[in-house]
């Protein structure tokens, strides 16, 4: 297949000076940060489902990409000429690794068996592109929110037919990416909620989600995927209330279901966004539990309040991610991947360049940014001052479990009134934070 991009050349870093629009102004593969490579530090991954699949359509308005590889048609034949082009892409993007839905790479068969046979012949060509390329396989994941027979749910379906299929699905999806040796494997719950309780035995449809996921535990074992699983957290959107509503609530799930130890979690910005957190604060509640595996780096737009996924251009959203991330000592498993889609208004394949782009010079950005904060210190300081109360006898005593409320009564008791409060300075340590930006 001749190239799809024949006047783009492989994009290289030409620095912040450059005015080559396709060209990267911060993000230098092989730049050393923390005494880690860039790439190694951000590993991008581009989403097969936005990347290849995304028309530029939505609710109010017809398609308007420009994909002139593409007849939209759901056939063998497209599907595979849109995996020669994807892999172009991640090539002359330096993306090393890529994301997909069972279902996006290959068309829906009339019935089970045919759609996994389909699949079967394009794990051949994914496997054959990455073998070409180097590429790799972030994670794998099966759509269970699209078809009709999903319309209640997948795992949580009132319907025992529509979970027998689900779990048939996942199965093979889980092989899939075994194969391919995808790194890790996602479930995102889309249609795992409800609209009313008045429908809705949420307890029961709870526990065959928890059923489920132990299902997937067992045969992942069965068959030797060491990839972490991960949840992807989201409120809403496809249904009003989406059981895997963000990261504290996927949190809690696992531990009641005895689930902890097998998963992690995927983290979305504009999932976070439509929450009404900040990505920072599920960032961080994950990685108090130990629980952050991967990122969807997008972010949304706080005046829509919808889930816009757009291409990440915010560095305080980035500096922020970066920030958490090398706390955490960086990515033990997952990556950066872009699940974004370029604008309906961004119709011409070279759109595609430029968000890939847009995004990964932002994240080189707020990668060099926490880098420069964790250096000077001043933040972190003030930190561990404002709670160095904590560092003595009595506090680590505490946070051990080994005190009382009676062994403190007299201690408040001779103590008085608390007077050794100190400012929280927030208008003083943002200022700080922006010095870096």
């Amino acid at each position: 297949m001749a190239e799809a991009f024949p006047k783009i050349k492989t994009i290289r870093y030409e620095g912040a000076d450059s005015r080559n629009p396709l060209s990267f102004k911060h993000y230098n593969p092989d730049e050393l940060v923390e005494g880690k490579s860039m790439r190694d530090h951000l590993r991008f991954a581009s989403c097969f489902w936005h990347t290849m699949r995304g028309r530029g359509g939505e609710i109010f308005g017809m398609p308007t990409a420009v994909r002139p590889w593409d007849d939209f048609q759901e056939s063998v034949e497209t599907s595979i000429r849109r995996i020669d082009v994807f892999f172009e892409l991640l090539e002359k993007l330096q993306i090393d690794y890529y994301c997909f839905h069972d279902r996006d790479v290959a068309p829906e068969g009339r019935t089970l068996n045919e759609s996994n046979k389909i699949l079967d012949r394009i794990t051949k060509v994914l496997a054959k592109a990455q073998k070409n390329s180097g590429k790799k396989l972030l994670w794998g994941t099966a759509c269970l929110f699209q078809h009709p027979r999903f319309m209640h749910g997948a795992a949580t379906s009132p319907n025992l037919d529509a979970f027998v299929y689900a779990a048939a699905q996942v199965k093979k999806a889980l092989e899939v990416t075994h194969e391919l040796g995808g790194e890790g494997y996602v479930f995102w719950g889309g249609r795992e909620g409800y609209f009313t309780l008045l429908n809705t035995d949420m307890k029961r449809e709870l526990d065959h989600l928890g059923a489920f996921m132990h299902m997937a535990v067992d045969y992942k074992k069965k068959i030797g995927f060491k990839g972490p699983f991960y949840i992807e957290p989201k409120p809403k959107e496809p249904t009003k209330h989406q059981y895997d509503s963000d990261a504290a609530t996927c949190l809690n799930f696992l531990r009641q279901y005895d689930l902890l130890d097998h998963f992690k979690l995927n983290i979305e910005t504009n999932h976070a966004q439509i929450a009404q957190h900040t990505m920072q604060h599920d960032l961080e509640t994950a990685i108090a539990s130990n629980a952050l595996g991967s990122i969807d780096a997008n972010m949304g737009d706080w005046q829509l309040g919808w889930d816009t996924d757009q291409f990440p251009t915010d560095l305080y959203i980035t500096a922020h991610v970066m920030l958490c991330v090398l706390k955490m000592g960086g990515f033990k498993t997952g990556g950066l991947n872009f699940d974004a889609k370029v604008r309906r208004e961004s119709f011409e394949p070279d759109d595609l360049f430029h968000a890939h782009i847009a995004g990964m010079d932002t994240f080189a950005r707020g990668l060099k940014i926490a880098a420069r904060i964790r250096q000077d210190g001043r933040i972190a300081d003030f930190l561990r001052q404002r709670y160095a109360s904590w560092e003595s006898d009595l506090g680590k005593k505490i946070e051990q479990g080994k005190s009382s409320f009676e062994e403190l009564e007299p201690i408040a008791l001779k103590m008085g009134e608390v007077k050794t409060n100190r400012s929280g300075r927030q208008e003083y340590l943002e200022s700080l934070f922006n010095e870096f930006i």
